[in-house]
């Protein structure tokens, strides 16, 4: 089995974190007998300074023919007074938008060893917490039309259209259920159908789809509902299934109920991997320009990131498995880089927490 991945490092922490991951990786290919093959590319802030472009042609040429792209992160200080079109984040979106990637999928893990970093009460996350949340991405009120403002009776107005079609529903439902299917196998639909038509429509396609995977035990939740049930038992959540809006919020909300964005990864798919999609695979956290270059950053959210790129792309689950539970044990033992460093243990660096994962995975 071969591979190619693209590699975006992009600024501020990106490039430190990409290298660590990296050498995941690379650990991975010697302990499961896999090959890939790296290929770096330009994108965001380093791309701007090279190429006077967040999105050159040659990195959408190269992650077009990539079977993954793993990406560090983009943005900083330094290009912030540049037009939107032409800031680093204008990168990400192009990206997005070149490659289709209609479905954001955000784990929110709890950790037990990093339970205290939690928001909620002890209690409730002591056993740890693993959510899912798989959010269309190209969809709903932020592209539907029209949209616009206006003046109406002398008064101005705005307004944005929620619109999904069959379809839409349809392939982002089929990555919710597969994704079930990887892990507890119980998958929660939310939506908003005793209001929203939208709701209604978005229901009836995802029992449709619920007919191709009868293994998974399907559960549907008010949006509002499922926020509140996020806070109160967000253990009785394996798998989250939602669109655009509804998703963006939960996602951030169940971000929050882990506590920290440097143990967060996510993955932006255009379809499964037997429907032969790409995937995109990133840290939820940003770039961090005030602690870039110091040896200081955390890359476990780009190498779990890394895992899911494993499992979703290349249906490596033994492998995805055991970075995962490298990544555990590190924390286990005690090592903490600065942002997830609370309750004591051993302060390390960004180079040793990689190494640190290397050597746990190779064990």
């Amino acid at each position: 089995m071969k591979k190619h991945i693209v590699v975006l490092p992009g600024d501020g922490i990106g490039p430190e974190v990409v290298a660590q991951t990296l050498k995941v990786l690379r650990a991975v290919e010697t302990k499961f007998g896999v090959s890939f093959t790296f290929e770096e590319a330009l994108m965001g802030g380093a791309a701007i300074d090279a190429t006077g472009s967040p999105l050159p042609e040659a990195t959408v040429a190269a992650c077009k023919k990539a079977d993954a792209v793993l990406l560090g992160a983009v943005g900083g200080p330094k290009w912030d007074n540049l037009p939107n079109a032409k800031r680093p984040e204008a990168g990400l979106l192009g990206i997005r938008k070149e490659l289709n990637l209609y479905a954001n999928l955000r784990p929110a893990t709890v950790f037990p060893e990093l339970a205290s970093l939690s928001c909620l009460r002890p209690d409730l996350v002591q056993n740890g917490i693993d959510i899912l949340v798989v959010r269309e991405l190209t969809g709903d009120v932020y592209f539907g039309q029209p949209a616009g403002e206006e003046v109406r009776d002398g008064k101005r107005c705005a307004f944005n259209n929620m619109i999904y079609y069959e379809d839409e529903v349809r392939r982002i439902a089929r990555v919710g259920f597969a994704a079930a299917m990887a892990r507890g196998k119980r998958l929660c639909s939310v939506d908003k159908c005793n209001v929203l038509v939208v709701g209604r429509l978005w229901r009836s396609i995802v029992e449709e789809v619920h007919k191709e995977f009868p293994q998974v035990e399907l559960s549907h939740m008010y949006v509002d509902n499922c926020a509140m049930q996020l806070i109160l038992n967000p253990a009785q959540f394996d798998v989250i299934v939602t669109g655009n809006i509804f998703g963006d919020i939960l996602s951030d909300e169940a971000a929050a109920v882990a506590g920290s964005l440097g143990m967060l990864p996510s993955a932006s798919l255009s379809g499964t991997a037997a429907d032969g999609g790409i995937g995109l695979y990133e840290p939820v956290h940003g770039s961090a320009p005030d602690i870039a270059g110091q040896d200081k950053a955390n890359p476990l959210a780009t190498i779990l990131s890394a895992a899911l790129m494993l499992r979703m792309s290349f249906g490596l689950n033994d492998a995805a498995t055991a970075v995962e539970t490298a990544v555990r044990n590190v924390l286990k033992a005690g090592y903490r880089t600065g942002d997830i460093m609370k309750d004591g243990g051993t302060l390390i660096g960004c180079t040793k927490a990689g190494d640190l994962v290397v050597e746990a995975l190779l064990k």
